[in-house]
């Protein structure tokens, strides 16, 4: 695509502001839906230039976006205080910004579309998730070489731990604090169940039932915006997935410190 720098400065104030709002919408739906920061800046700079913005300058990190359309407009900055995983987010508003790069739509249009996915719910209703997490759970349990009378249980804690990290975190904000608490009760419980007889190898089991709190997709995203050279980004989630686990950890450890 050939690029007309002062094409920006030839629009007038509305549009550069709608267009600013455009890509900010985007960007905040995508980073708060679990998108690696390289690939929002990406999808922002896009949008930018088939409105007629190609010099648009953006900077990205887990927390917040800052965004100038050209040189000589001003920059505007929104803050994202949650974050959750919702791939089919991202998705969507990559088809949205693919057809307007195309020309399929139109900024009217794509907005309507940006508000639509923006208000929908969660792709999966929470107690899909609860069992996803179950069924995940025993899966891991059994490909750690637990045995198969493990595989009722791990089904169990893991389903009691995912509901209790979404109990939690609604009840106390701090992330750390839900994973910690939903970590010591997947302990507490897969112990109950070994000792009443139903379940054989503990550490199998926790270790199984633990897997779907895992943040696997925070890693991916941690070395995905380090190797693109996003230091800042990846460094933040780094932080925040080691957080994570040591969260895990501490729920199990207190667990066997007082048991």
């Amino acid at each position: 695509m050939e690029h007309n720098p002062d094409s920006s400065e030839s629009l007038a104030t509305a549009d550069v502001d709608t267009a600013t709002s455009l890509c900010l919408l985007a960007g905040k739906i995508m980073l708060q839906s679990g998108a690696e920061t390289s690939r929002v800046e990406d999808t922002m700079t896009r949008m930018a230039a088939s409105l007629g913005i190609p010099l648009s300058h953006s900077y990205v990190t887990p927390t917040g976006i800052i965004f100038q359309a050209g040189s000589e407009a001003s920059s505007k900055l929104i803050r994202i205080a949650e974050r959750t995983t919702d791939l089919q987010k991202v998705t969507a508003v990559n088809s949205v910004s693919r057809r307007l790069t195309n020309g399929t739509i139109q900024a009217a249009e794509a907005k309507q579309e940006l508000l639509g996915i923006d208000r929908a719910a969660h792709a999966f209703p929470v107690w899909v998730l609860i069992a996803a997490a179950s069924i995940a759970s025993a899966s891991f349990t059994i490909m750690f070489q637990g045995d198969w009378r493990d595989l009722i249980p791990s089904f169990i804690s893991g389903g009691i731990g995912y509901s209790a990290v979404v109990y939690f975190h609604r009840l106390v904000k701090v992330k750390f604090f839900a994973e910690l608490f939903a970590a010591f009760l997947v302990g507490l419980v897969s112990m109950l169940l070994v000792q009443s007889g139903i379940g054989a190898q503990l550490d199998k089991i926790i270790i199984g039932s633990v897997m779907p709190l895992v943040p696997g997709l925070l890693i991916t995203n941690a070395v995905r915006d380090l190797m693109a050279g996003h230091l800042v980004s990846g460094l933040s989630r780094g932080a925040e997935a080691f957080l994570t686990a040591f969260a895990i950890g501490t729920g199990i450890a207190v667990l066997f410190i007082f048991f």
